[in-house]
């Protein structure tokens, strides 16, 4: 297949979101059943003030992706991930490798920015061809940092189309919200799961065909689908409930984190350590909160313990991983400089 064609997708990564929310904006811990519908698109005001400038809007987005991997790398604990603790379930990658990676994406990430706005009023489908080209050159530049280590695929197919979406936003001047972009995202993903997940081979050719033809998980491509679902409907109002209760940034992610452990199907879990594998991580994290969450004075212990358990099963949410670098964007476009145009501050 030509580069230009082939769309950089996680095999293992995030999965589909559930719609139960609780009155401080958590998802409730009642677990969706098989099968379940995503929720609709929501209303979301629009975060920040308005912009101009294609190619400061590029940078300024760029930095922002490369400071929530940053941040979602050295969140600690993070049970089964790699963090400042420890390796996690991992033994091809450190902390260090997961910072010489997102420092060289850096130079490549407002590519996709420049990309969707040249594309702003093209068919989703044509403008989706510059971007998996642009995700082609990011994994070229993470495999060089990494000697060949996966650390960031699922976050470049996220944010690949995040960035393009909000250059496709910001070149027909609809405003940059997490509503709009997410919205956008959901068109440029339109048909992925269709095309690239449900066709007809006889045998499966990646673990993600095999995950979705056995379990019904689509993963990456479905959560784009979606427009992020799981990220905006659990994590996102987790982080901002947290956030308004007076918690600091750390806490908050870790309250995100958990609704993510809760709530999405990682296929990640599911191709390390089967259903069972999922579902313990689910009912542990389901434990957690009920024991009162980021709010419970032992919570850190309790996660680190979760954390011991995890690694001894080889169990690694890396798709969780990567939706919580997005909840993290996402919440921070506002006080990021950007206004309901789409314009920097």
């Amino acid at each position: 297949m030509d580069k230009t064609t082939r769309l950089a997708v996680p095999e293992d990564a995030a999965c589909a979101a559930s719609d139960g929310m609780e009155a401080d904006g958590s998802c409730s811990p009642v677990l969706p059943q098989f099968p379940f519908s995503l929720p609709r698109l929501s209303s979301v005001e629009p975060l920040g003030r308005p912009v101009s400038g294609g190619e400061e809007l590029a940078d300024r987005l760029a930095h922002l992706v490369h400071e929530a991997l940053v941040i979602e790398a050295t969140l600690t604990p993070k049970p089964g991930l790699v963090d400042g603790r420890n390796d996690g379930a991992h033994k091809d990658m450190t902390l260090a490798t997961f910072l010489a990676s997102a420092a060289a994406l850096r130079p490549h990430l407002a590519a996709f920015v420049t990309a969707g706005g040249k594309a702003a009023f093209e068919p989703a489908a044509d403008a989706l061809l510059p971007l998996r080209a642009q995700g082609i050159v990011c994994e070229e530049a993470m495999n060089t940092a990494t000697a060949g280590v996966n650390t960031h695929k699922g976050g470049i197919f996220a944010f690949g189309l995040l960035l393009g979406a909000a250059g496709r936003c910001h070149g027909r001047g609809d405003a940059l919200t997490v509503e709009a972009l997410c919205a956008e995202v959901a068109l440029l993903a339109d048909g992925l799961v269709g095309k690239e997940l449900a066709c007809r081979r006889r045998t499966a050719s990646t673990a993600g065909e095999y995950i979705y033809r056995r379990y019904g998980l689509t993963g990456a491509r479905g959560e784009a689908e979606s427009g992020f679902a799981l990220a905006r409907h659990c994590a996102l109002p987790a982080y901002l409930a947290a956030r308004r209760r007076g918690q600091d940034g750390e806490t908050a992610l870790l309250a995100a984190l958990l609704e993510l452990l809760i709530h999405n199907r990682d296929t990640n879990l599911v191709a390390r350590g089967g259903i069972d594998g999922l579902t313990f991580v689910r009912n542990e994290a389901v434990r957690l909160k009920r024991l009162g969450g980021v709010s419970s004075p032992d919570f850190i212990a309790r996660l680190m313990a979760l954390d011991e358990a995890m690694i001894d099963r080889n169990l690694s949410p890396g798709g969780s991983a990567d939706l919580l670098a997005v909840t993290w964007f996402l919440a921070q476009l506002g006080s990021f400089g950007l206004d309901g145009r789409g314009g920097l501050a």
